[in-house]
């Protein structure tokens, strides 16, 4: 997620405030379940006419293994999370 925010903004002041501001935070790295689940998830999306990108099927594996919410503005991943058992958060009331 970090290089996907990196990636969006453009300057280094912008840059350095992504940087200091996640430091705090601990990376969840992925391992090769992770990957294999990834897939699962994104085919079984495929399979039920659904689309999820490659990236967003990772982060959303690493969210349903570890409990976590995803924060995401990505519309495809608010269509899919009901059928991966996913949590997505969202600034509508009753959406998450």
């Amino acid at each position: 997620m970090l290089q996907e925010l990196l990636q969006g903004f453009s300057g280094p002041r912008d840059r350095r405030k992504i940087v200091d501001r996640f430091a705090a935070l601990p990376l969840i790295v992925p391992d090769r379940r992770d990957h294999i689940e990834a897939a699962e998830l994104r085919n079984s999306c495929r399979r039920k006419g659904l689309q999820l990108g490659t990236i967003d099927a990772l982060f959303a594996q690493l969210c349903v293994r570890h409990g976590l919410l995803m924060l995401t503005t990505d519309r495809d991943v608010h269509q899919v999370a009901p059928h991966l058992g996913l949590r997505v958060w969202s600034a509508a009331p009753g959406r998450h």
